[in-house]
């Protein structure tokens, strides 16, 4: 039991039966919302909007008030790590993020210092905080983190890439390198989730963007392996209530059965398989969250309704599912069709058996 007055999405995350399907979506609070857009216009740019929490608050309670969703997740970004540690963070107009002061060397490494979550990041944990209280535990909020993997590839590219040649170049000449850097990341993520669900969050979720550009080998050895050691040292209890993780990589649908030992209560998937096929391949071992492709919201009201029966039809009458989009909403996605979405899930899930 939680003390929240809707936990459909803790009881999914942990496979425990629930009156109907719980939804909520990636990147709910986005550009694609009119009130989002002028909330940022307010703010002045993208960083100031993530290091207000008041306004962090005001866009994470915004889409709750369009629609009935079944959890808030905090506004933040997975580089507030890295921009703490000094590397220079700033967003391009149409090119997305990049760091002034690149990780090339194993001296660049040893500079780095750990953030401290209550000082460096005191902004996200006090968002954390503020958005608990406007909540008044209606809906679970979920706290998060980029994986090391996926916030060792920007700040060793220096931003966003296509080919991660130079990531790739440091893991196959360099991988201690590499290795020290996600060694030092798993610290700061860890403490820094930590953070987040001693502030409140009611369940975490480590975005493993990049993941799914790695080999097999690679993906155990410098993805997989650091985000187990965040999860084994993650606070799983809280007043008696367990604090679910989900585990997200982007492109990982080949690596469900070892992801689904890693620790994790749940996986997040994305729409390039079918859920089905993942609910049959991780059996009864975690949870699965997903997995509609965003680009179906642009479609009409009823195929919209249809994909979503389709997709809880495919999941099946167990407990266990979350529904999501297999990645974020895009900003040219129509606010009426979401809508669509959510009250789709709802009413075709309602008292499954």
């Amino acid at each position: 039991m939680t003390n929240l007055i809707n936990d459909r999405l803790i009881r999914a995350l942990l496979r425990q039966p629930v009156d109907c399907t719980p939804v909520w979506l990636m990147r709910q609070a986005g550009r694609y919302l009119p009130e989002y857009r002028a909330t940022r216009a307010k703010a002045g740019d993208f960083m100031t909007l993530c290091k207000t929490p008041e306004l962090a608050c005001e866009v994470t309670m915004q889409p709750l008030a369009r629609y009935d969703l079944d959890a808030a997740i905090l506004f933040s970004d997975i580089l507030t790590i890295p921009d703490a540690m000094g590397l220079g963070l700033h967003f391009t107009q149409g090119e997305g993020p990049a760091f002034q002061r690149p990780i090339r060397s194993a001296a660049d490494v040893r500079q780095l210092n750990i953030p401290d979550p209550e000082s460096e990041l005191n902004y996200v944990i006090s968002a954390v905080r503020t958005i608990k209280q406007a909540l008044q535990n209606k809906i679970p909020l979920i706290g998060f983190a980029g994986s090391p993997w996926t916030l060792a590839t920007y700040m060793v590219e220096g931003g966003s890439s296509k080919q991660f040649s130079i990531i790739k170049a440091m893991l196959y000449n360099q991988p201690q390198t590499l290795h020290l850097l996600l060694s030092k990341l798993a610290t700061a993520v860890t403490a820094y989730l930590n953070a987040q669900i001693a502030a409140g969050a009611n369940a975490v979720m480590l975005f493993d963007t990049w993941g799914g550009v790695l080999t097999t080998e690679a993906y155990q050895a410098f993805s997989l392996n650091y985000m187990q050691q965040i999860m084994a040292g993650l606070t799983r209890q809280v007043n008696g209530q367990t604090i679910p993780i989900i585990l997200f990589t982007k492109g990982g649908q080949q690596w469900l059965e070892i992801t689904a030992a890693s620790g994790c209560d749940a996986i997040g998937v994305d729409w390039t398989i079918d859920i089905s096929q993942a609910k049959q391949r991780v059996g009864n071992k975690v949870a699965l969250q997903g997995n509609m492709d965003p680009a179906i919201l642009h479609a009409s009201p009823e195929y919209i309704r249809q994909e979503v029966k389709s997709i809880l039809a495919g999941y099946g009458h167990n407990p266990g599912h979350v529904f999501n989009l297999g990645h974020g909403i895009t900003p040219d996605i129509p606010p009426e069709h979401v809508k669509v979405l959510v009250d789709a899930v709802h009413e075709f899930s309602q008292l499954t058996p």
